[in-house]
């Protein structure tokens, strides 16, 4: 049986099957604002540090969801990622920045391929999106 959380006080200590479900192996979304306000979602992986309260996106640095999120400017882009899984579901929001800084990259990358069981290629324009995360929600 699934249980609801909605919201848990504070972001960074949810729940153990919501936790949980963010440690499984999960294609998700991240979804972004273009300059028009209309979303762009696209698949990406997304690893969940809910004592940092945050979430990390690894990516090119000319992909369109770095330039809508660089966009933003100096506050950040509200942004959401959402995984599923039949009925169960989790959405992480908050503000992402991207971050170029090589140790935070390297960090983003350990982290992808501890949960996704593979280590990502080699990718010299490679970059971080964060996502402080503000709130969560789902059924896990």
């Amino acid at each position: 049986m699934t249980t609801p959380h909605l919201d848990p006080t504070p972001p960074g200590d949810p729940d153990a099957p919501y936790l949980a479900f963010w440690r499984e192996r999960h294609l998700c979304t991240l979804t972004t604002l273009r300059p028009d306000g209309s979303p762009h979602v696209v698949p990406v992986g997304v690893t969940y540090d809910p004592e940092a309260r945050l979430a990390r996106v690894i990516t090119f640095a000319d992909s369109a969801k770095v330039r809508h999120t660089r966009a933003a400017g100096p506050d950040g882009a509200r942004v959401a990622v959402c995984q599923v899984d039949g009925g169960r579901w989790a959405t992480l929001e908050g503000r992402a920045f991207v971050r170029t800084d090589p140790e935070r990259v390297a960090d983003a990358e350990r982290r992808y391929a501890e949960r996704y069981q593979r280590v990502p290629s080699p990718n010299p324009s490679r970059v971080v999106i964060e996502i402080e995360v503000t709130r969560t929600l789902g059924r896990a």
